[in-house]
């Protein structure tokens, strides 16, 4: 499992993002797990979805789905400075945000 760690919250996160118009939830996964891990993925089954409130005004849904690594390298940026590829006990450990442990379970 691969986390990040995003330095403007300093919280360690399963990567995600919002999508852009016209896109589909699955090119957006592809699309912010690569601009925020530098790897370019295959996708996989899908996992689960949460919502939460963002800043406590705005509800905000993410939709998860497995992923295997094609290619590319991770480059430390403003938006995601590291990442940790860990198992999925470890993980659930290092996660900030109980929703993402939650996610994680899905793929128990």
């Amino acid at each position: 499992m691969l986390v990040v760690h995003r330095p403007k919250y300093d919280d360690w996160t399963l990567p995600k993002g919002k999508c852009k118009k016209g896109e589909s939830w699955e090119q957006c996964a592809l699309r912010e797990v690569e601009e925020e891990t530098g790897l370019r993925c295959e996708l996989g089954p899908w996992v689960g979805s949460t919502r939460y409130l963002v800043a406590g005004l705005k509800l905000k849904t993410v939709l998860y789905w497995s992923m295997t690594p094609l290619d590319g390298t991770f480059a430390p940026s403003r938006e995601v400075d590291e990442v940790r590829w860990l198992g999925l006990d470890e993980a659930a450990e290092w996660l900030t945000h109980r929703r993402d442990v939650r996610i994680l379970s899905e793929l128990d």
